[in-house]
């Protein structure tokens, strides 16, 4: 048999073979991945999802060789990673028994049981004081801070896309991954690896910016206002547990699309409350942190070079970027609205607290205060309407869920 060198190294092959501009992307994927890598080094974007993102990314953009096609006797351009376009009973077994990330993404990726996994360990982080104690003005703040996830509906259609994909675009809005992942596997799951990358990348530059958009548009005075975290009224752990079983169940009823994430959430909340510290231990450094890994890791490795190429990709990126500017629009105003109301005692920045990030937007808004008085601390005030996001994100998503699957 006759050998050239490049057989022995498929990797080199595969990119020779490539069209020009598709190697180029490909090399390009890799170069980002080197990027992302460094920031979350840095501490520039969030390490805990970007670090194992850029991993993937890189490397499972070097990695792609000939594999067998779903034709005998054919081969295609792929990795060793994941096939996420399996769809028949047999492609998920023989590609379970190739690509050893495919039985993560079967598992818990194609059922939406990653976004539970981390709504759980995120309803035990998250604190309900504030919530309780000024349900109104939490509410009304995470109302304002979805205007993304409204208005991106009718642009994604204008841009050409159906109700069903222009739905599951729009809830990037809300700026919750999960959510984001568990509407798209519902609404558009031809769509669901571009939203859920797309999404998950947005999310991460959140924490750079955010802030530059807050000192756009919001002056230091504003920004400086104090407001004492010891006012706040302290709720009885008995309290928070009754309001975590009565919000949950009847969010269930009323949304049951979207009952697998709010009964994660309001558990991991009620395991808090409930003080149950092993279960509590377990669900954070565990669950949550073990999701998280397996969801930065397996987006990135699903960002490969035949996703980006999708022509849609690129109105998804430009999508994203409105949804979630438009969110941070809408929080601020009505932070400002706030301000204006409370003759200047609120915070205009816990507006922004409410596009749901949990806790990511709390703390940028906490950051931007602090940066311009070394008093401010917003923190508590803040996480009120950022848990408030959480939940009209998980409505608004249902209901996107339960009446654009019915149209046409």
């Amino acid at each position: 048999m006759n050998y050239r060198l490049l057989d022995y190294f498929p990797g080199i092959d595969t990119f020779l073979s490539m069209d020009p501009t598709h190697a180029l992307i490909r090399l390009f994927l890799i170069l980002l991945g080197f990027l992302f890598i460094y920031l979350a080094y840095k501490d520039i974007l969030d390490p805990l999802i970007i670090l194992p993102m850029g991993i993937g990314l890189c490397m499972v953009n070097a990695g792609i060789m000939w594999m067998p096609g779903l034709v005998e006797g054919t081969t295609k351009m792929s990795s060793m990673f994941l096939d996420p376009m399996v769809q028949t009973a047999e492609e998920h077994i023989n590609a379970i028994q190739i690509y050893f990330l495919q039985p993560v993404y079967a598992l818990t990726f194609s059922n939406g049981l990653i976004a539970c996994l981390v709504f759980l360990g995120i309803g035990v982080i998250t604190d309900l004081d504030f919530l309780i104690a000024s349900p109104a003005l939490s509410m009304l703040l995470a109302v304002a801070a979805e205007l993304g996830s409204i208005l991106t509906f009718p642009i994604a259609v204008g841009m050409g896309f159906n109700y069903r994909e222009a739905a599951a675009v729009a809830v990037i809005g809300g700026a919750d991954g999960p959510m984001v992942l568990f509407t798209s596997l519902y609404l558009a799951k031809n769509l669901f690896v571009p939203i859920t990358i797309v999404a998950y990348l947005y999310l991460s530059l959140v924490y750079a910016g955010y802030p530059f958009m807050i000192k756009l548009l919001i002056p230091k005075h504003m920004r400086a206002v104090e407001m004492d975290p010891l006012k706040i009224a302290k709720v009885p752990r008995g309290e928070k547990l009754a309001f975590c079983v009565l919000a949950g169940t009847v969010l269930c009823l009323l949304f049951p699309v979207a009952a697998p994430l709010f009964v994660c959430f309001f558990l991991g909340v009620a395991l808090k409350e409930g003080n149950v510290p092993r279960l509590i231990k377990v669900s954070d450094e565990v669950i949550l942190n073990g999701a998280t890994l397996f969801l930065g890791f397996t987006l990135g490795c699903l960002l490969s070079v035949d996703v980006v190429v999708d022509p849609k990709m690129f109105k998804l990126i430009l999508l994203g970027f409105i949804a979630l500017f438009l969110s941070g629009l809408g929080g601020l105003i009505g932070g400002l609205i706030a301000y204006k109301i409370s003759g200047g005692k609120i915070n205009p920045l816990i507006g922004i607290a409410a596009v749901s990030c949990v806790p990511t937007t709390a703390k940028v808004a906490h950051k931007c205060a602090h940066e311009v008085n070394k008093k401010c601390f917003i923190l508590p005030y803040a996480m009120g309407p950022n848990v408030a996001g959480v939940i009209t994100t998980a409505i608004i998503a249902a209901c996107y869920c339960s009446i654009i699957s019915k149209l046409p």
